[in-house]
């Protein structure tokens, strides 16, 4: 050990008695202070700004203007400048041969030289430490752990340069030959990634050689013991090569004997590798303080709950637009959407089905009208090399599982032990990819019966398959909207009352009737509501002689006219709803957003009035209009050209009118919850898709909330994190000292150390 620790200290010596040591410390620390600055100047811009602040230690250090983020594009430029002589000065200078007739082992040479490059790793590391002390004084509650886990990933990465750098120098005797084929190799490994994704054994092994964006998983605060693993045998296997080449010099041994120990060395890193990327062998620490990179609490017990195998069923048309996001070469971005289960059911199995069907590819649509799709598979797989037998015909994957009413999109089962399945799908908006709370809703449908909600029809009712303006369709069953019921864990059904609701109808949905029921249909009704089924209720200006008949069994009535509030920019009956207090009692949600100052927009509502007080209901108030400037218009109906103006004559009344109510009562050992709202337009597509000026509406977390409420918080699963508490930037006379001192005073200090260091050399 005396004598490794001999061989570091003279490398050492050497290092620093040459200005490119210096150098690179010097460029390095003016670079961090740089970045830094820059990073810290953002956030109290945009706190000053009143932008809203979230997670500050994770903007300053990670992200895409996050110093450790940027610091990795640049690391390789600055290890091979340190390393390129470790080796190649031995050699061409000679003294190589004085190392081989001493009593020093070949391991000691590269391990002593190898630990000159970790001294050397610290001390970039510890200037790293500046940024990290200026966040505690400047960033209010900053995550400490995150921040020095995303210093053990640059410490790992510049380790795994170093020794990469120490290989090349003792293959060449020309030190600028040693850097640029470190440089290739580095391009190399984190190229390689994308190599041979096609095949499935290639893909494997090409993707655990990739080093690209390994040490980003430690920036964002996550230790994982493949990652760590990966550093350490890439730093093993390099320095196992180095060991190896010393050897075949000084044995003057064969290039087969040389080449082969390679290939072993190489083989046992592979082996190693591989085996600590299988999930069940993986361990993980998340460091961030509100566990970011961990699956929330309610998803890990959705996961523990499901018993035995997992299966999760790709299926890919080959002939849709979809095919891309899970093609062959795309696999493992696929496979990491499930990283955070696999850590929490390692046994989970992740098969593909490639297969063929008529899907939507705009590009081939003149060759469906004269091609078979065995010929457009056929002339598409010409150009892409693939081999047509890979992909099936639709009648042999709908074998497997029905995926018909996917309509060739891209779409996953999910197979529980006991068989039964869930459908996860991919969506048309800029994330494509499930979020954890479609994943984890989609998973707690094996564990319990998914609600089901029926659309009532029959008198012209709105409904929950249609996508037109006025239609449900767009939040209840679009497949590819992330956000609808159908995607939420519920199943959606259209329903008559001419016959008795099923007993497995959980929610029922009334809106918008436009003729009267029959007594067949109110019989139909009032036995469901006796059962105590849960009901959505939406009213309309201009219905109210359809509709009161039904909401008067629960003590309610939509009163006459229109509720208006004049506007210089929108129309008299665009009403911004109130969040009431009482809206607690819905969900907490709703609070939330009415503190952010968000509204509920209500085009031309009605208000709902409270007309008997007997029928066993507690009623909650969950919107309103405002107090003031607004009331109940009884003689305007024409909004485009005429304003309306308060009339007390004709009983107009300037207050506050009720637009929703949330009715609850026991039945049946449950609580029977009902929603009545005075406007069936707030949820069309028309309005959701609206952006009126001058409101900040939230009219989406109206569906989500009730039907959350209906479901008794069961449906859709609730993946909402606490906010860090790095929510402010707090700058000091701290703050400023300690900015001058990371980005002025550090590299002043290593300059002029540098320059004393040199003259002190010259001099002797």
């Amino acid at each position: 050990m005396r004598t490794i620790i001999r061989i570091t200290k003279s490398e050492l010596r050497i290092l620093f008695f040459s200005p490119i040591a210096w150098l690179i410390l010097i460029v390095f620390s003016f670079q961090v202070g740089m970045a830094y600055s820059d990073a810290l100047e953002m956030q109290l811009r945009n706190q000053e700004l009143g932008y809203r602040m979230y997670a500050v230690t994770s903007s300053l250090f990670d992200g895409y203007s996050g110093i450790l983020s940027g610091l990795l594009g640049n690391l390789y430029l600055y290890i091979p400048l340190f390393t390129m002589g470790l080796m190649s000065r031995e050699l061409s200078s000679g003294s190589i041969k004085l190392l081989y007739s001493s009593p020093v082992s070949n391991f000691q040479i590269i391990l002593g030289k190898y630990l000159a490059v970790v001294v050397y790793a610290l001390l970039l590391c510890i200037i790293l430490l500046g940024p990290v002390v200026s966040t505690c004084f400047s960033v209010q509650a900053p995550d400490v752990p995150m921040m020095l886990t995303g210093i053990f990933g640059v410490f790992l990465t510049v380790l795994a340069y170093g020794a990469i750098g120490l290989f090349m120098s003792t293959i060449t005797k020309y030190q600028v030959v040693a850097v640029v084929g470190t440089l290739a190799i580095l391009a190399i490994l984190n190229f390689i990634g994308g190599v041979g994704q096609e095949y499935d054994f290639v893909r494997d092994i090409t993707y655990w050689l990739s080093i690209s964006g390994r040490a980003k998983v430690f920036i964002s605060g996550m230790i994982s013991t493949k990652d760590t693993l990966y550093f350490i045998l890439v730093i093993f296997m390099f320095l196992g090569l180095s060991v190896i080449k010393l050897q075949g010099e000084r044995l003057k041994l064969s290039k087969w004997n040389t080449s082969s120990k390679y290939g072993v060395v190489l083989l046992i890193a592979l082996s190693l590798g591989y085996i600590s990327s299988l999930p069940g062998f993986i361990a993980y620490y998340d460091s961030t303080a509100t566990k970011v990179n961990t699956l929330t609490e309610e998803s890990q017990e959705i996961v523990r709950k499901l018993k035995g195998d997992l299966t999760i069923t790709t299926y890919v048309n080959y002939l849709d637009e979809t095919y891309d996001r899970g093609a062959p070469r795309n696999r493992i971005d696929d496979i990491a959407q499930f990283e955070q289960y696999l850590r929490f059911k390692p046994e989970t199995k992740l098969k593909y089905v490639y297969y063929y069907a008529k899907g939507y590819m705009p590009y081939a649509k003149a060759a469906y009208d004269t091609m078979t799709l065995e010929q457009v598979v056929e002339d598409k797989c010409r150009y892409s090399g693939y081999n047509p037998k890979r992909f099936l015909p639709l009648d042999e994957v709908l074998k497997m599982d029905d995926i018909s009413g996917e309509d060739g999109r891209f779409a996953r089962v999910i197979t529980a032990a006991n068989g039964k399945k869930a459908m996860l799908r991919i969506y048309k908006d800029n994330q494509v990819h499930p979020f954890e709370a479609q994943i984890s809703t989609a998973l707690k449908t094996l564990l319990q019966e998914a609600p089901v909600v029926g659309f009532v029809t029959g008198h012209k009712e709105r409904s929950g398959v249609d996508m037109g303006e006025k239609g449900y369709g767009s939040f209840a069953s679009n497949k590819t909207f992330r956000y609808s019921l159908i995607n939420s864990g519920y199943g959606i059904r259209e329903i008559s009352l001419d016959q008795p609701v099923a007993d497995d109808i959980d929610i029922v949905v009334l809106a918008d009737m436009r003729s009267d029921f029959t007594e067949e249909e109110f019989r139909n009704f009032d036995s469901y509501l006796a059962r105590g089924g849960n009901l959505f209720i939406l009213g309309e200006p201009k219905r109210q002689q359809f509709m009161n008949p039904v909401i008067e069994r629960l003590g309610l009535r939509f009163a006459d006219g229109i509720i208006v509030s004049p506007s210089e920019v929108n129309l008299d009956d665009i009403i911004a709803a109130n969040i009431k207090e009482g809206a607690a009692k819905v969900s907490e949600n709703y609070i939330r957003y009415f503190r952010r100052g968000y509204s509920i927009i209500t085009p031309s509502a009605c208000a709902v009035e409270v007309i008997d007080t007997t029928k066993g209901f507690k009623i909650t108030e969950v919107l309103a209009s405002a107090s003031s400037g607004s009331w109940i218009e009884k003689e305007t109906t024409d909004f485009i050209n005429e304003k309306s103006v308060l009339n007390p004559a004709v009983g107009e009344v300037e207050k506050s009118n009720s637009i929703m109510l949330y009715l609850t009562r026991p039945v049946k050992n449950k609580e029977q919850r009902i929603f009545v709202i005075g406007d069936a337009d707030c949820i069309s597509t028309l309005e959701l898709s609206q952006n009126r000026a001058g409101f900040r509406s939230s009219n989406f977390t109206l569906i989500t909330e009730t039907f959350r409420n209906m479901s008794y918080e069961e449906f859709p699963v609730d993946a909402a994190r606490v906010n860090p508490p790095d929510d402010r930037v707090v700058v000091t006379q701290g703050t400023v000292v300690i900015k001058v001192i990371i980005m002025w005073i550090i590299p002043i200090l290593l300059m002029i150390g540098c320059i004393t260091l040199l003259i002190r050399r010259k001099r002797k």
